[in-house]
């Protein structure tokens, strides 16, 4: 392995930051200081003017594969990825077939060890009758368990409240969760549906996929875990009302019940259906401004925990369809840093507030082994950053297998110039190593 010294980078690490130099061997930072000087030959980074930053961990993505690979792949959407600044995902288990048992999910983990470029893992998906293979799971080896409590996929929605409390009550791994109250969209869909038939216009998905189904759904799930004990991460809020349901009172570490947020709702509202369309058809839906001002304050003010991308990519031909048959979901880890960035600039959060909710809090909330921070003794996930280098973001330099991207025609003032994963420079300036792989992620559970 290359030994390599980053020198006088703007370090961004634990709401602090400084300039420094930091050395990566044997894909280990070895040292963090204020000026590393060595007599031995090194490969030098000069990184005067860049941040240097832990590498984000995305703790939901849909990478599409096994079985819908038509859409995306490990190797497509984690090469993305580490263009974009991610060094480690947390994939959701509603592929085809679906990650319901320990072999279905081993297989996931054999097809990323072969074909990921950045570290990996894998929720295990609960179903309303597979509790005893969902008890297998090992807490050292697999990030979580994750429950479609609305808007599954397959047979994955579990919706028997019997099954939801043994699954509560039984394991003491993180259970994260999608929350919609499926009865009442399927009420507001049939409402739609009777006036407007497939066609129904895309301004209305906020009011059928509405704060009520979210809130319910939410609010439920949150009395469960408080009955139960259970350990609960809410994924993508989506409401100003539901970031109520969650405190800030207490660290991180102590919290039993967790929220994330992702770009997409801190980023659009519902004035940008007319625009975009159903290429920002996401469940649960982008809703109103008042809803994004929300979750930015939560997010500020700790009640929100981790932000995420909920990457989930669907063709362009897909995409393309009435409302009814346009699938929900779209392409995001190429730029979700990039965004956020540009909140940075704008002075909507600080650069080391976003740092703690990609990189330090997905780290501790899921307790990853020693990554998530810029620390001697730790992997060394680092991403460099050159805020003064605009990206326009165009079909022609998406990296994403489907060709797509909803920041289509957005211009970024920052881009990302290196990324490095285990100590290993996996992308410089454009340019990939396509031989070296990322790691099975390993939990201090």
């Amino acid at each position: 392995m290359m030994t390599y010294l980053i020198k006088n980078a703007k370090i961004v690490n634990e709401n602090k930051t400084f300039t420094g130099d930091v050395l990566i061997e044997n894909e280990i930072i070895k040292q963090v200081s204020k000026e590393i000087q060595l007599d031995k030959n090194v490969t030098t980074i000069n990184a005067n003017g860049k941040y240097l930053i832990p590498g984000f961990i995305d703790d939901q993505v849909h990478f599409r594969e096994p079985g819908l690979t038509h859409k995306a792949n490990i190797a497509t959407e984690s090469r993305a990825a580490v263009a974009g600044g991610i060094t480690t995902f947390i994939e959701q288990p509603n592929t085809v077939p679906q990650a319901t048992t320990q072999e279905l999910l081993e297989n996931k983990f054999s097809i990323a060890s072969k074909d990921s470029y950045t570290n990996y893992s894998f929720m295990f998906g609960g179903t309303n009758n597979n509790l005893e293979e969902l008890l297998k799971t090992d807490p050292q080896k697999v990030a979580g368990i994750k429950l479609f409590l609305g808007s599954s996929t397959g047979n994955m929605l579990v919706d028997d409240v019997e099954v939801l409390e043994k699954i509560f009550s039984s394991t003491k791994m993180i259970i994260s969760v999608h929350c919609e109250d499926e009865a009442t969209i399927r009420k507001n869909t049939a409402e739609f549906k009777k006036k407007y038939g497939d066609d129904i216009p895309i301004k209305y998905h906020p009011i059928i996929r509405s704060e009520e189904a979210c809130y319910i759904s939410s609010s439920k799930a949150i009395e469960l875990a408080k009955k139960t004990g259970a350990r609960l991460h809410i994924f993508h809020i989506s409401t100003e009302k539901e970031t109520h349901l969650f405190r800030n009172d207490i660290p991180l570490e102590e919290k039993q019940i967790t929220a994330e947020v992702c770009v997409h709702h801190l980023w659009f509202n519902d004035q940008d259906y007319d625009e975009k369309g159903t290429f920002i058809k996401w469940n649960p839906a982008v809703k109103t401004e008042k809803d994004r001002q929300g979750l930015w304050k939560a997010l500020l003010d700790d009640r929100i925990d981790v932000l995420a991308t909920d990457h989930a990519p669907h063709t362009l031909e897909e995409k393309n369809n009435v409302y009814t048959k346009a699938p929900s979901g779209g392409p995001l880890v190429q730029h979700v840093v990039p965004a956020i960035l540009e909140k940075v600039k704008e002075g909507v959060i600080t650069i080391e507030k976003a740092v703690e909710k990609m990189s330090h809090n997905p780290a501790k909330l899921f307790q990853i082994k020693k990554r998530g921070f810029i620390k001697e003794g730790y992997y060394a996930d680092l991403v460099l950053i050159d805020p003064n280098k605009p990206q326009t973001v165009t079909k022609e330099n998406v990296l994403y297998k489907c060709g797509w991207s909803p920041f289509e025609g957005t211009t970024f003032s920052a881009s990302i110039t290196h990324t490095f994963v285990n100590g290993n420079l996996i992308y410089d300036n454009g340019v990939f190593n396509d031989d070296i792989k990322g790691k099975r992620l390993t939990f201090n559970r």
